[in-house]
């Protein structure tokens, strides 16, 4: 069977199909996963500040390892859909975010293990500005990989956020439970926003085909 060079033109075409379709595989239900974990975790972190300052009690802290206990409801979520075709595109965004998701784990375990050999009170409290950093760089490569320019820069926010807790922390300054808040703000406008002008661009490109 004899093989045909693509002209340049066409090339072009069958890129552009492959990032469309990325664009709809990035759906769940009626969102996509920027939707569903950016309400999750503003949720989250809404519940948790609330619970902290009526009860005085920081052991509802421990409510963030709920983010973990999401991950296999996703792949659940994910395994229930139709079957569908996995462009490369695909298969590099999912890649970036198992990236990220290791980080999460590594960074938990190695947290938990240095503050407890040292004989430090484990509270994980860095977890917070790395999550948003790891969370900000896996939103923005797939905002470049879908082309998305909203996907791309909302990450800016939670970068300010997440520069401003490891200020702190390392002039010697402690956290505050406000800080839950500038957390789940944080994925408003890293996920939520651009997770809605993705749905609202992939409908309209439904409608038009």
């Amino acid at each position: 069977m004899e093989e045909r060079t693509l002209n340049e033109k066409e090339s072009l075409e069958i890129i552009t199909q492959m990032i469309n379709s990325s664009k709809k595989n990035m759906e769940i239900g009626q969102g996509n996963y920027l939707l569903v974990w950016g309400y999750f975790t503003t949720a989250l972190s809404i519940i948790l500040f609330t619970l902290i300052t009526l009860t005085h009690n920081f052991v509802w802290s421990w409510g963030w390892m709920l983010m973990f206990a999401m991950w296999p409801v996703m792949y659940y979520r994910q395994r229930q859909k139709p079957t569908r075709v996995i462009t490369y595109t695909d298969k590099v965004i999912t890649q970036v975010w198992q990236v990220m998701g290791w980080m999460f784990v590594i960074t938990f375990l190695t947290t938990g293990a240095i503050e407890f050999i040292f004989g430090r009170y484990v509270d994980f409290i860095l977890m917070l500005p790395l999550s948003l950093i790891y969370c900000g760089l896996g939103v923005s490569i797939t905002g470049i990989i879908v082309q998305g320019r909203w996907m791309i820069y909302s990450p800016l926010v939670a970068f300010v956020i997440a520069i401003y807790m490891l200020t702190m922390l390392m002039m010697g300054k402690n956290a505050t439970l406000l800080w839950y808040l500038y957390f789940g703000l944080s994925f408003v406008f890293m996920m939520i926003i651009p997770g809605h002008i993705v749905n609202n661009k992939a409908r309209k490109q439904c409608l038009k085909n």
